[in-house]
């Protein structure tokens, strides 16, 4: 975590939200620290401190937390309670990606997964390629891999490949996601999976595949590997897998790139959702919650893709083009308050 990821995260979190049309705008904050070494106390106070010094900037009409990597749902339960404590009363809308109990969503854990099956199908209908012959490599077993995987093999999907930071998976008949979730919940993780080969995780990213999914951190296909993938179909599920060098070098390859910026947009969404949800008191079932979704993800695609077409660009400069065109609409519209 560094001040400069963070300002890079906050300015694509404002694209994101313009290409989806949806009313937030952009931030991010973040504390350098390793969870993983810290135990649940310290955790919590850790959280609740960073909340309470953030008090000033946070609100529900202000801007609204949401969580990312290694942050879940108990953090942003702590997150709630102790802006709820300071406003000396409960403010459910301050974060989202809280528990169900204490104003979740319904669908808002799947959301950024389901997202990305969404634009992912609009993608194969464009190309022409059949749901069952598809092959998918997904990169990063976390929150968002491991969701777009359960829910793409659900949906017919061919998942042949699951690469990890410490090795991957794979198996060219395809892996049974159900039984890898239930394996990785039980033993803490995919390796000694038996329903597929242990494998180079560098170098599934370069495996033969109709789609590819980098779905863990940024800078994963650069001019070292981009030359070397083989997919038709790159859909970003983390925020900047694609370094700008290797966006070039897949655009001569003719590899339909979903970019980051409507890719992983389903998370935003549904935090979205969530907060409107926290207004008003009145919750969605989850039908209702991923109708909505799959409404704002296809919309939005439909806007990317015709929008590239028109304007002879690739998709990512399409939906920067559309996202800042938006914003700077908006703001002219505004006008300026001397």
């Amino acid at each position: 975590m560094t001040l400069d990821e963070v300002r890079a995260l906050a300015a694509w979190m404002t694209w994101k939200c313009a290409v989806v049309n949806i009313p937030f705008g952009g931030a991010k904050g973040g504390v350098i620290c390793d969870p993983h070494k810290m135990s649940m106390g310290e955790l919590e106070r850790m959280t609740r401190r960073y909340t309470a010094e953030l008090f000033e900037f946070i609100g529900p009409e202000k801007d609204v937390p949401a969580p990312d990597v290694n942050t879940n749902e108990q953090i942003m339960a702590w997150m709630m309670d102790t802006y709820s404590m300071h406003m000396r009363q409960t403010v459910t809308a301050v974060v989202t990606g809280k528990p169900l109990n204490i104003g979740g969503s319904r669908g808002r854990r799947e959301a950024t997964g389901r997202g990305i099956m969404i634009v992912c199908e609009e993608a194969i209908k464009k190309l022409g390629l059949i749901r069952e012959k598809t092959r998918v490599v997904v990169q990063g077993f976390g929150n968002v891999g491991s969701n777009a995987a359960r829910l793409m093999a659900e949906a017919g999907y061919k998942i042949i490949g699951i690469a990890e930071v410490d090795g991957g998976l794979y198996n060219p008949n395809g892996i049974d996601m159900e039984a890898l979730w239930e394996f990785r919940q039980r033993n803490g993780t995919i390796h000694g999976f038996p329903g597929a080969e242990k494998y180079d995780s560098p170098q599934l990213l370069v495996t033969e595949c109709e789609i590819l999914i980098p779905a863990a951190t940024e800078n994963q296909i650069t001019s070292r590997n981009a030359d070397r993938v083989k997919c038709k179909i790159l859909a970003e599920g983390a925020n900047g897998p694609t370094t700008a060098s290797a966006d070039e070098i897949l655009a001569d390859k003719k590899v339909f790139i979903i970019p980051d910026i409507l890719c992983n947009a389903g998370g935003v969404t549904t935090s979205y959702f969530e907060w409107v949800q926290d207004r008003q008191g009145y919750f969605w079932k989850e039908s209702v919650v991923n109708e909505q979704l799959e409404h704002i993800m296809k919309t939005a695609f439909d806007d990317v893709i015709p929008y590239a077409e028109t304007h002879r660009v690739n998709n990512r400069i399409a939906a920067y083009m559309l996202a800042i065109d938006r914003v700077a609409y908006t703001l002219r519209q505004r006008g300026i308050y001397a």
